[in-house]
């Protein structure tokens, strides 16, 4: 992922002067670090605890979530302490390096994986598991990491060591590699998204139509029974009774199902067994199951668009600013911005732990479980 160009002079130090650290943007980082660990956190504890958020979209969620959570631990520290001014070794900001693009590229490759995921859940709900990682879904979830060390390998082979290298500054040096990572990390994941999210909201749509469609033929069915029963003749012209030695012969199962159409001798019988057949619902069990997977899904699909858009406003800016600065050498974009747009990057990690738990009826059951837990215990504690 990113080409984090790391600590652009905020200060407006002239050249040859020490350099002056940006004190708002060390309080704004250190609160960033202090959201994202106890989101992050939160989400696997939950999932570790909670049984019934033991899920295979749970399991994603929670790589997602030690993705972003290393980000805040290994990452942002050093950052947020160099912000303005570079003062370690280069082999620490190439080390440095190296981890944000993988750990950035990961959190993007995680949200790519779900949105994989959740495809696969809405297109073939009956062959998706739930419950267990299967191993289409752990080749995945490995995939999401192998691919993310593999874009940011080139980090640590040298990429970043270019003549006439700034020690003040830590940053990709190499424009070409920027190039190579932004495109890796983002602008081909995130067209895969935005298709598959697509796909997902013209399948559901699709089912939706069908569903309404079955349920309006039931319904014109159930009416034409109604009417035809409401038509049968009074029970006083009816046939009499089948004798009770052919209603009771076994092997005429047909006979006797045929015989209840008739009125019984305690004038209960048949009709009413025969007009109460259009109350009788007959399922498969294997549509019952899709229409309730695809309930499911359709619920979680509401999300989505805070998912994208969230995305799409965090990550967006920070990769179009340095490809730019990377191919237009000539562009000036000023310091300022170039710190914005990578800070706002970070964010994202602050916000997939709450998108992805506070829509979920599961983490919100347990959050309150746990808020209730610890708000009893406080008074008795005290």
């Amino acid at each position: 992922m990113p080409a984090n160009i790391s600590s652009p002079d905020l200060s407006g130090v002239p050249p040859g002067e020490p350099p002056q650290h940006n004190y708002p943007a060390l309080l704004l980082g250190v609160l960033l670090i202090v959201v994202i660990m106890l989101g992050n956190v939160l989400v696997c504890v939950s999932v570790y605890m909670e049984k019934a958020l033991k899920t295979t979209t749970n399991y994603f969620i929670v790589s997602l979530a030690v993705a972003d959570l290393m980000l805040a631990v290994l990452v942002l520290p050093l950052f947020v302490y160099s912000e303005g001014a570079w003062s370690l070794d280069m082999c620490v900001c190439d080390g440095l390096m190296t981890m944000d693009v993988m750990l950035c590229t990961a959190s993007i490759f995680n949200l790519c994986a779900i949105s994989i995921d959740r495809f696969i859940a809405v297109s073939v709900p009956l062959r998706y598991n739930r419950r267990r990682v299967d191993q289409r879904q752990a080749v995945l979830l490995a995939a999401t990491w192998v691919l993310a060390l593999a874009v940011a390998a080139p980090v640590v082979f040298g990429v970043n060591d270019v003549p006439g290298r700034d020690p003040s500054e830590c940053k990709l040096e190499n424009h070409d590699y920027v190039l190579y990572s932004s495109v890796c990390s983002f602008f081909i994941p995130c067209p895969i998204m935005l298709l598959l999210y697509c796909a997902m909201f013209r399948g559901l749509h699709q089912w939706e139509e069908a569903r309404k469609l079955k349920l309006r033929s039931s319904i014109q069915a159930c009416r034409k029974l109604q009417e035809a029963a409401a038509s049968l003749p009074p029970l006083a012209s009816l046939p009499p009774p089948l004798p009770p030695v052919i209603e009771r012969d076994p092997p005429d199962r047909a006979g006797e199902e045929a015989g209840s159409r008739y009125p019984s001798s305690d004038g209960k019988g048949g009709l009413g067994r025969a007009v109460s057949i259009t109350q009788v619902r007959f399922t498969d069990p294997n549509k019952k199951k899709r229409a309730k997977i695809n309930g499911r899904e359709r619920k979680a699909m509401k999300v989505l668009p805070v998912v994208v858009g969230t995305f799409l406003f965090c990550w967006t800016p920070f990769f179009v600013v340095h490809t730019l600065r990377a191919r237009c050498t000539t562009c000036q974009v000023p310091p300022s911005l170039v710190s914005v747009v990578t800070w706002l990057g970070y964010v994202n990690s602050a916000l997939n732990p709450v998108i992805y738990t506070v829509f979920n009826t599961e983490f919100r059951k347990f959050f309150k479980k746990c808020f209730h837990s610890c708000c009893t215990q406080w008074p008795s504690a005290q």
